[in-house]
């Protein structure tokens, strides 16, 4: 890891365990985000002199040499505005939640060269497939220089640090988030009528591929992995995975806490916890063999369909920017890989009893038991036969529709991936699979119910928020590690595509 990019229980390794352990703050990720106001050299040799005196406090060491985040931002609206539109507040969030480029300094905050937004709320940093949908909505305010400024600071991190983090944060770099680089690529080159811009990003698309395909030469038969890559049914697949099977920094009391009484291996158990962060799914019952028990999780065993639909997509990115360029040797190699992984998808992925494309279990090679909106990102890239896309619609329409939108699973689970909670990005994959293959009349409901479940609370709280209910309306959504956040920038941008796209006046 470069020098300056070390995360803060490596910056301060003296203190930064027992500040987590503390209960100094009620979440975790305040501290791993705060600012310090001197040098680090400064303040380990404070924390040094202080620390071996009888009236030192810990807690007034930390609060009077660091500056600590709140726990929520200024995307708060405390009141409705009279007669104020909910477009209104989205055009106004998009301002509210944008950073500018940053200067290094030492915080656990990665410098960006461009302005960028943030999802809101204690997500205080730039995440990565977030930000694609962030990046729909932008468009639809006509805000084409923040996007471009995003995709730029992405490509910015391939050629810093070899992928996309997870987030800006340097404890975040040991893993990445679902690869949506080839499609904020495809975004800009539309918004911009320039083919031009495969090219531009061409060397950034291939450090993305070569970060998940890292190891793909190793895998010699089926069952042979190696980080993000497996062979299953003859077939070169991709997981999550993570580098660095130690306690999340940002939820580090937590993780010992859940260590402490697990009777397996401690570092299997983060490297899953990580994985599963990976995911942008954290925490779900996909990735667990016991629903109500997260110490069951088991992230790096599942093979996951959305991931291999988005490393689909790459690879077909990689092909036609290859066309593009008159390199026919490389456009084959990618367009064979892809055709590869569209034949695996379409055979391995779809399970004919449950009517859905599901994830994999990779010990035991079958379908995993767990039908979610996963399913439906073979729609969204085209990549399901006829028969398969109409049984993911009659399953949708049957058992995923509610009155608010679209369940992400049909498991009722303590995490914030499961039902009866609903969420911005996963309902603009729906609807758009569902488009493609002429599903309207179920899309457009889906996405009606969506709007008027996110309008009924911004009635209600002035807010829009990361995630909904969409069983119970006007009922705030649980689940998860942290109270619900608002701001937020998958859901502004989802609502106004929503709105757009159906006419919606408001």
């Amino acid at each position: 890891m470069k020098p300056d990019l070390l995360p803060p229980d490596e910056v301060f390794p003296e203190f930064f365990s027992e500040v987590q352990l503390s209960s100094l703050f009620k979440d975790s990720k305040t501290f791993a985000d705060a600012r310090p106001k001197y040098s680090v050299e400064i303040v380990s040799r404070m924390y040094k002199d202080q620390s071996a005196k009888e009236d030192f406090c810990l807690d007034d060491f930390v609060l009077t040499n660091f500056e600590v985040p709140e726990s929520h931002g200024s995307e708060a609206r405390a009141d409705i505005v009279d007669g104020e539109s909910v477009r209104t507040l989205i055009d106004e969030l998009w301002s509210v939640l944008s950073r500018n480029s940053d200067d290094a300094d030492s915080s656990s905050l990665i410098a960006l060269p461009y302005p960028y937004i943030v999802p809101g709320g204690r997500f205080r940093e730039i995440y990565y497939w977030d930000s694609y949908f962030t990046m729909l909505g932008l468009a639809e305010s006509g805000r084409i220089g923040m996007v471009e400024n995003m995709v730029n600071n992405f490509a910015y991190l391939l050629d810093e640090i070899g992928l996309i983090p997870n987030g800006n944060r340097t404890y975040y770099c040991s893993r990445s988030q679902p690869p949506f680089f080839s499609l904020m690529v495809a975004l800009l080159a539309n918004l911009k009528k320039d083919s031009g811009v495969y090219a531009h990003y061409l060397p950034q698309l291939e450090i993305e591929y070569k970060f998940w395909m890292a190891g793909r030469e190793s895998l010699l038969q089926d069952g042979d992995t190696e980080k993000r890559v497996v062979q299953l049914g003859g077939s070169i697949l991709n997981r999550y995975w993570d580098d660095n099977p130690i306690p999340r920094q940002e939820s580090f009391k937590e993780d010992l806490e859940l260590a402490a009484s697990y009777s397996g291996s401690a570092n299997a158990l983060f490297r899953n916890i990580r994985a599963a962060a990976e995911t942008g799914w954290d925490f779900s019952s996909r990735w667990f063999r016991d629903a109500s028990d997260l110490s069951s999780i088991r992230t790096s065993e599942i093979v996951p369909i959305d991931l291999n639909a988005l490393m689909f997509k790459l690879e077909e990115t990689l092909a036609k920017t290859y066309s593009l360029q008159g390199n026919r040797v490389l456009q084959v190699k990618y367009e064979t890989l892809a055709k590869q992984r569209k034949d695996a998808i379409q055979t391995l992925f779809y399970d004919d009893q449950q009517k859905m494309f599901v994830d994999l279990d990779l010990l035991g090679g079958g379908a995993s038991p767990v039908v979610s909106l996963a399913g439906v990102f073979p729609l969204y890239f085209g990549l399901a036969l006829n028969e398969q896309a109409q049984n993911v619609a009659k399953e949708l329409k049957e058992n995923f529709l509610k009155p608010g939108g679209w369940v992400t699973t049909l498991k009722y689970t303590t995490h914030q991936w499961d039902a009866p909670n609903g969420w911005a990005p996963l309902q603009w994959m729906v609807y758009r699979g569902l488009k493609n293959y002429g599903f309207h009349g179920d899309a457009e409901l889906g996405a009606r119910r969506w709007i008027e479940n996110n309008l009924l609370v911004y009635r209600q709280t002035g807010n829009l928020l990361e995630k909904y209910n969409v069983e119970a309306l006007g009922t705030t959504a649980g689940g998860g590690e942290y109270e619900v956040q608002y701001g937020f920038g998958w859901t502004n941008a989802v609502l106004l595509k929503f709105m757009n796209a159906l006419d919606w006046k408001g």
